[in-house]
């Protein structure tokens, strides 16, 4: 099977197409500030959006301001934390997390990826996914494991790292998609072009992939 070769009509027909299929996606983690959603974020790190959204709703409940997370002892935070996995970890970042945005930002969520990747747990990723949807900011595109598996069995990228991967799709993929891109493409992973048995023959983008694992 011959590699299709990207091109801009390309890769305009794949957004039309990802449009069509999930024209009002958004964000599959639970939350109802950016505060929430940067904690939610930070959890879902090696863990599925399913089980973070089952923790965090006693979670904020239990600290509903970001205040009783910068105060809560880090061992009694991974207790509440457990089932996400990694929580010493987490509830160690979540406190800094929260700590550094009452001392260096007022408590307000910044709003720019210069300074909210200071913040502790928000690496890049976590920081486009906060900015793009609680702020609506197109800082860059998330690159989670979907987007990164779906976008090189596309031939969107040859690369395989999440920071290279989305230099390159920043290249093609206009700006004011960046944001819907991320979430068409992950929904699009979870429930078509799955990791173990992609679902080829319902594929609306069957006729454009050439994927070497690719079902008849």
């Amino acid at each position: 099977m011959a590699i299709k070769k990207n091109t801009p009509a390309r890769t305009a027909e794949i957004l039309r197409i990802l449009n069509e299929t999930y024209p009002n996606v958004e964000c599959a983690l639970h939350h109802s500030n950016a505060w929430e959603l940067l904690v939610a974020t930070i959890l879902s790190a090696q863990c599925t959006d399913v089980r973070v959204n089952m923790v965090t709703p006693g979670l904020f409940a239990k600290y509903p301001t970001i205040q009783d997370f910068a105060t809560v002892r880090q061992e009694v935070l991974a207790n509440d934390i457990r089932s996400t996995g990694f929580f010493n970890n987490k509830a160690k970042s979540v406190i800094g997390a929260a700590n550094k945005i009452l001392n260096d930002f007022g408590g307000k969520i910044p709003q720019t990826l210069e300074e909210l990747i200071t913040v502790p747990g928000a690496a890049r990723k976590t920081a486009n996914v906060v900015l793009g949807t609680a702020f609506g900011i197109a800082s860059g595109i998330v690159v989670d494991t979907h987007v990164q598996r779906i976008a090189n069995r596309l031939n969107l990228t040859k690369n395989a790292d999440p920071v290279k991967i989305e230099q390159d799709l920043v290249k093609i993929i206009p700006r004011d998609h960046w944001i819907q891109f991320s979430h068409q493409l992950i929904h699009f992973g979870r429930g078509i072009c799955v990791a173990r048995k992609p679902k080829c023959a319902e594929c609306p983008m069957n006729s454009l992939c050439s994927a070497p694992d690719k079902i008849a």
